[in-house]
């Protein structure tokens, strides 16, 4: 039972960007959500992509309605703040982005992010200038509501295939101008790439991704100036590899050794409340 108001957990969830640096780990259901939260994070963030394989879909293919829906259900399954995972705000116009932000912010979540992909391969970033306007858009909506949603800019340079670090950066701090709270580059893996980042937008906290094994610890990234650590579709994708690996085993050699590491019924049980000594 979620017992913060909605401006008690964004109060909450600005805190954590003040100093020091935090895990934001990403659920993609109620379950993993509170799981989570049991373990002692401070703040979760969905992931679009573990959502959408949730529901037997392609990260990408759900529809505004579909993530309102998610979003709505996943600030109310936690007392934690809840980061968005907005994609590029579902929209093609600054207007449009505007309207759907004042969505989300509806649907309870602390901070939510929008990127400047474009999903078309030929001509994956959008004009920065372009990009700028739908961040100022965003800006605009979220101070209509009374400001106090986080608004995190994401250049998705990394992701889709430009690694171009100077761009990165470039936009970056266009997003910082137009508004932006927090700003993430998905996908800069080394530490001379984390460093430019966070002095090129400093004293504005950072969000970096670590979707996959990395030497990086989080006292490294703490010690880098990072703000802010999440995962992505990384846990989603550790949880399906663990369920491929124990279904493929029965499909393909009618054998159960797959189900060695299951985690016993009684202990989801007890971690989620409900009785204990499940079979």
């Amino acid at each position: 039972m979620t017992h913060r108001s909605a401006s008690q957990k964004r109060r909450a969830f600005r805190a954590l960007h003040q100093s020091g640096c935090f895990v934001l780990p990403n659920p993609w259901d109620a379950g993993s959500a509170n799981a989570l939260a049991a373990l002692g994070f401070k703040a979760l963030a969905t992931t679009s992509s573990g959502y959408a394989w949730s529901c037997g879909r392609a990260d990408g293919q759900l529809s505004r309605d579909e993530t309102l829906a998610h979003l709505r259900h996943m600030a109310a399954a936690t007392d934690l703040p809840i980061n968005a995972d907005f994609e590029g705000g579902f929209a093609q116009t600054p207007e449009g982005v505007a309207e759907s932000v004042r969505m989300a912010i509806d649907t309870g979540v602390a901070g939510l992010s929008i990127e400047d992909s474009t999903g078309d391969p030929q001509a994956p970033l959008r004009d920065m200038a372009e990009a700028v306007q739908r961040l100022r858009a965003a800006r605009v909506a979220i101070d209509a509501a009374g400001g106090d949603t986080l608004l995190i800019g994401r250049a998705e340079n990394f992701f889709v295939g430009r690694p171009d670090l100077e761009d990165t950066i470039a936009r970056l701090q266009a997003y910082a101008q137009a508004g932006a709270d927090c700003l993430y580059a998905p996908g800069i893996r080394t530490r001379e790439q984390i460093s430019a980042v966070v002095a090129a937008v400093a004293p504005k906290p950072v969000n970096v991704l670590i979707g996959w094994p990395s030497e990086l610890t989080l006292q490294d990234l703490a010690d880098l100036g990072v703000r802010r650590i999440s995962a992505g579709g990384a846990l989603a994708r550790a949880a399906w590899g663990g369920f491929m690996q124990a279904a493929r085993t029965l499909a393909e050699q009618g054998r159960f050794d797959g189900f060695a590491n299951a985690l016993p019924g009684a202990e989801l049980n007890a971690l989620f409340g409900g009785r204990v000594g499940a079979r």
